[in-house]
Parts: C-alpha cells; sequence; structure tokens
C-alpha cells in the first residue's frame, strides 16, 4: 500500500508547501488537501461526525484554497502527488475549475489527483445554487464536462446544469486522464456512481466495515462493466492495530491517508519522522 498525508489546511500552523515538502523528504506517496468555500453561520446540515449542525472545530471556518494550496505545493516539490480530500468541484464555475487544475497538472508534471465530494454542507452548497436534491447529478455534469475540456480539441457540452459550445481550452493535463476518487459514505448510491464515472472510493473518517463495502464497490464495479478495480483510498481516522492495517491491505487498499496535525513546522516535521518510521516509509 502507499500512504499519503492529509492536512487540513488553515491560516494557521505549517503552510501547505511546508507540508507536502516535509511529507515528500520522508518518502509519502500524497499530498491532500480539503475544501471548502465558507460556512454558513446559520446551518441545518449535520456533519457526520456529530451528527448536527456543530462542527468539530473552527478549522471549517479557516479552510484554504484547496488549488492555491496544492499550487505552493508543486512549485517545492517533485514526485509527490498532489489530491484533495475532499474538494467541492460543484462550488465552482467548471469552465474556470478545468483549466485550474490543467493548469497545474501541466506545471507540476502531470501529478494530480482530484478527490471530490458530493458535500454534506447543503446550506453551504445552497450558496452556490446548487439544489441539495440533485447534487449528484450536478458533479457528474461537472466531470464531464471538465473532461471534454481536459481532452477534445474543440470541447463542448449540453447539460442541465452545464451548457457551452464548441471552444479551445488549453493548456490540457499532462496525464491522459486525471483520476477521480470520491470521498464519501460508503453505500450502493455511491458506489454506482463510483462505477459509472470515477477511479476509485476515498473513505470517510466515520466509515465501519470497510472490507465489506470494498467488496460491494468492486461488485458495483463490475456490474457496470469496467475492467481491473477501482482504487481504494482509506482514511485513517484513528490509531490503527495491526488487524486494521493487515484488514485493509487484504481489502485491496490502495493507499492509506494519515492525518498531520494543524501546527508548526517542527510539530509537524516531527510528527511525520515518528509516522515514516512505524510505517516503514522510505525516500525514494
Amino acid at each position: 500500500m502507499r500512504h499519503g498525508i492529509v492536512l487540513f489546511t488553515s491560516d494557521r500552523g505549517i503552510t501547505p508547501a511546508a507540508a507536502a515538502r516535509a511529507a515528500e523528504e520522508r518518502g509519502f506517496d500524497t499530498f491532500y488537501v480539503p475544501e471548502h468555500t465558507h460556512i454558513p453561520v446559520k446551518r441545518e446540515a449535520a456533519h457526520p461526525r456529530t451528527g448536527d449542525e456543530t462542527l468539530p472545530d473552527d478549522r471549517y471556518t479557516r479552510t484554504l484554497d484547496p488549488w492555491v494550496s496544492l499550487a505552493t505545493a508543486a512549485a517545492v516539490t517533485s514526485r509527490i502527488r498532489l489530491s484533495t480530500a475532499v474538494a467541492l468541484p460543484v462550488e465552482s464555475d467548471p469552465i474556470t475549475l478545468a483549466k485550474q487544475i490543467a493548469t497545474l497538472d501541466h506545471l507540476s508534471g502531470g501529478r494530480v489527483t482530484l478527490g471530490a465530494g458530493f458535500g454534506w454542507n447543503t446550506d453551504e452548497l445552497a450558496d452556490h445554487h446548487v439544489p441539495a436534491g440533485r447534487r449528484r447529478t450536478v458533479l457528474k455534469e461537472y466531470v464531464e464536462a471538465m473532461r471534454a475540456l481536459w481532452t477534445q480539441e474543440e470541447a463542448s457540452y449540453e447539460g442541465e446544469f452545464v451548457s457551452f459550445g464548441a471552444s479551445w481550452a488549453w493548456p490540457k493535463p499532462v496525464q491522459a486522464h486525471v483520476p477521480l476518487l470520491i470521498g464519501a459514505g460508503g453505500g450502493p448510491k455511491t458506489f454506482r456512481w463510483i462505477a459509472e464515472h470515477a477511479d476509485g472510493w476515498m473513505t470517510t473518517p466515520v466509515e465501519q466495515d470497510i472490507t465489506g463495502k470494498a467488496d460491494a464497490l468492486r461488485a458495483a464495479w463490475a456490474e457496470a462493466g469496467r475492467s481491473g478495480s477501482p482504487d481504494l483510498h482509506v482514511l485513517v481516522a484513528t490509531q490503527p492495530s495491526p488487524e486494521d492495517l493487515a484488514a485493509w491491505a487484504a481489502a485491496g487498499a490502495t493507499e492509506l491517508i494519515w492525518g498531520v496535525p494543524d501546527a508548526g513546522p517542527e510539530v509537524v516535521e516531527a510528527y511525520l519522522d515518528k509516522l515514516a518510521g512505524r510505517l516503514g516509509v522510505t525516500p525514494g
């Protein structure tokens, strides 16, 4: 299995560039950052962890822009992959977002993975004029439209939420296919969406029975007629036991994603040293 780290970026503590450079120097494979454009003060949407409108901490209100963060990381690294855990594409203009991602992939030498979510914070989505009950359809159209811009010489798209005529758009991503992971609760609807439109699943911090859900994802994948196997990225929310690690490996986990503290550089680097040693991660 590969190992990545996720930094819940904020305007405090270590910068994304410094964290990504430290992770690359220690041999980690992927650097992840989250996205929230804003947090409405009055909310009805329940947070997946708290179960109500309260937030686990105030970093949700202080989150840095993911694409600017990853661009700064790209400038000081050369190998580590750059991803989001997770981005909310439907909160951006799809044509502009396609340009941002293609530019980042171009400038980083083809290191971008798009980790996307449907959006648990429906109050946040509402401010972006995204109907909560249609957010999966909106994301589907965004992904299709961006892929058209990334791959077609004269791209066009006609959908309910995204529409544009024949257009030129360069640069194209270095990668022939920008990987798309969906970070969402594991269930039939999510797995069907992944099997039809994405490359793999990123678990949530509260996910249970990852082995059983990985089997369900592979069944949906086969039912959709997809070849190969979906990627499985496990977000490690608590200290795992050796049995947990063995179970995730047996379930076909592609990568484990380890959180790092929202702290200063010395604390983060010491944490990464310890984590790398425990996992046997080495540069190279």
